[in-house]
């Protein structure tokens, strides 16, 4: 996959540690051909990459792992010398049989479930109650509420992680064709008719502001593939763009190639990656989040895997005792680690339960309308200078808008759009670190 926020971050000890599944250093395990050379790479003629090694390495553990579960004996077919063998290996025995079931628990856990659609429309008419009964509701989504959109999630049967532990390649995605989806402006809708107070989103896609959900009730804890901002500036100043800005950055690497229309100074990205910390207060917004959280009653949680957001303990108000915490409703296909803590757990898609809710509450669904969009209205558009400075494909402008308003009072003419997201000021900061 070529450039880009999509995909990237997820370095560290976890992917390190495929070097080593094989019981050797990876120079060693390269030696004894334990990363096997891919058929039209062999043809090719040229070595595979470190990241390649990896997945292969990965892909060939996983077959060798299906290989041992085919041969495994039952215990029916066992002779007496077999028998009597294995009850002197009683805790090898032991360790084999944990780790089996690890392996089961983690594989079940993976698996989708959908719900009847009786039961999953009982369990929607309760949730309907709740949520009309609600003092303070704030929503946490994730990757699921975009894949009506086709942007890939991360932990589903064909998500992003999943398919680089499968030793697979990831397709390139083009977001700069996604839309908001049935769900997106659901949750718009539910705002403007003051149902929902806050909106926490971990997705990167810039969805939620282009359906139409004011900025002052949106938090996107990682960043908007949209915005570049100037960390110089006092306070931050955010170019917003119709293209993805994210071009050239990377884990620990984010200036963009541009550079602040009022100071000179480097833009960079918003996006936060693994094992970073977010430090902008815009787009990430993590004061209103956090505010949101110690005043809601009600969390209802829609396509995240909550296996992130659950490392954010003062999202979930922790410091309060259980009884006085927010009631948490889940809307998930797979299992998430907090199920068990749920009061209600839907297992649907997000689309098709929204749906569901909408009808409940009588409510009606607004559909998309690119010539409504806010991006047209906040994009910043390029210099004639900054014109070569990206090749990312830009949201499409609506074909009976021949001119837009911008965020600086300038005008786009007609034609493909050049420029990019959304955004309005970063916050002040007491002392900034400068940030390459």
């Amino acid at each position: 996959m070529g450039g880009g926020f999509y995909g990237k971050g997820r370095r560290g000890s976890r992917s390190r540690r495929l070097c080593y599944w094989s019981g050797r250093p990876e120079a060693e395990a390269v030696e004894a051909g334990w990363y096997p050379e891919a058929p039209e790479t062999m043809a090719a003629g040229r070595s595979l990459s470190r990241s390649e090694r990896k997945a292969a390495a990965r892909a060939e553990f996983l077959r060798q792992e299906e290989q041992r579960e085919r041969r495994r004996q039952p215990a029916t077919e066992r002779n007496a010398d077999e028998t009597r063998f294995l009850s002197g290996c009683q805790e090898i025995v032991r360790d084999l049989e944990r780790l089996r079931k690890k392996r089961e628990r983690l594989q079940h856990r993976l698996e989708e479930v959908c719900d009847e659609p009786e039961e999953l429309k009982r369990k929607v008419s309760k949730l309907s109650e709740v949520v009309q009964g609600a003092k303070h509701l704030i929503i946490y989504t994730g990757a699921g509420i975009s894949t009506a959109a086709s942007i890939p999630d991360y932990r589903g049967p064909n998500g992003v992680w999943t398919m680089l532990q499968k030793g697979r390649s990831i397709r390139a995605t083009d977001l700069s064709e996604a839309e908001p989806t049935l769900t997106h402006m659901s949750i718009a809708s539910l705002h403007k008719h003051k149902l929902v107070k806050h909106v926490v989103s971990q997705n990167c896609d810039g969805l939620h502001l282009r359906s139409g959900l004011p900025r002052e009730a949106l938090s996107e804890l990682h960043g908007n593939m949209y915005i570049e901002v100037c960390t110089s500036c006092s306070p931050n100043r955010e170019y917003v763009r119709m293209f993805d800005v994210t071009e050239r950055t990377a884990l620990h690497r984010h200036q963009t190639g541009r550079v602040c229309h009022k100071c000179g100074a480097q833009l960079r990205d918003t996006i936060v990656h693994f094992g970073e910390k977010g430090i902008l207060q815009q787009p990430l917004n993590w004061k209103a989040a956090t505010e949101a959280a110690g005043k809601a009653d009600v969390i209802l949680c829609l396509g995240s895997s909550l296996k992130v957001l659950k490392k954010y303990p003062h999202l979930w108000c922790m410091s309060k005792p259980p009884r006085h915490r927010p009631k948490l409703y889940i809307v998930n296909l797979q299992w998430t680690p907090k199920d068990d803590l749920a009061a209600l757990k839907l297992h649907g898609k997000c689309d098709d339960v929204m749906k569901l809710l909408m009808d409940e509450l009588g409510l009606p669904i607004p559909c998309y309308d690119r010539t409504k969009d806010p991006i047209f209205s906040m994009a910043v558009p390029l210099r004639p200078e900054e014109e070569g400075s990206h090749s990312r494909k830009p949201v499409a402008l609506p074909a009976n808008l021949h001119e837009v308003q911008l965020g600086e009072q300038q005008q786009v003419p007609a034609g493909p759009p050049s420029g990019g997201w959304f955004g309005r000021g970063c916050a002040k900061g007491t002392k900034r670190k400068k940030m390459s």
